[in-house]
């Protein structure tokens, strides 16, 4: 799982997501064109994400998850939220969802998502920002939640 970085859960959760859904005769709980209201959550989620990614570029920090961190940013999204990429990555998947029409099939592919990317990649993420900040990442954690 290691090997597994965080941008290809997301594309294997996106493409397991439309292929279940078109392949199986799946009850599609929201039909055309109120599907349509995914459309701005997952264009939000994808810039949110992109932002994030941005920013960590911008100030030539590791963005890569099984790195070691570089630096600790508490600006921008991550005024608001401790993992906005990851974030944005559940955001545009739920926009997904619905367009899909929001079948238990793409609902519990997303909920995948977000337990796999909450309890493997933050947490492990969350191990080294303490080892390598200390107090400071821990006051961050006491000031800004994990995912909103």
């Amino acid at each position: 799982m290691q090997k597994l970085l965080p941008p290809f859960l997301y594309l294997i959760t996106l493409i397991s997501m439309a292929l279940l859904c078109w392949s199986l005769d799946v009850n599609h709980l929201i039909v055309y064109p109120y599907n349509l209201v995914g459309l701005p959550f997952l264009i939000a989620g994808l810039l949110l994400a992109a932002g994030a990614k941005k920013l960590f570029v911008h100030l030539g920090t590791n963005v890569m998850t099984f790195s070691e961190p570089g630096k600790l940013i508490t600006h921008g999204a991550f005024k608001f939220s401790r993992n906005p990429m990851y974030l944005g990555f559940a955001v545009s998947l739920l926009g997904a969802a619905l367009l899909f029409g929001a079948g238990i099939v793409s609902l519990v592919c997303w909920l995948g998502f977000i337990v796999i990317t909450d309890r493997w990649y933050i947490r492990f993420e969350e191990r080294a920002m303490r080892q390598k900040f200390g107090s400071e990442y821990a006051q961050y954690c006491c000031q800004v939640r994990r995912w909103i």
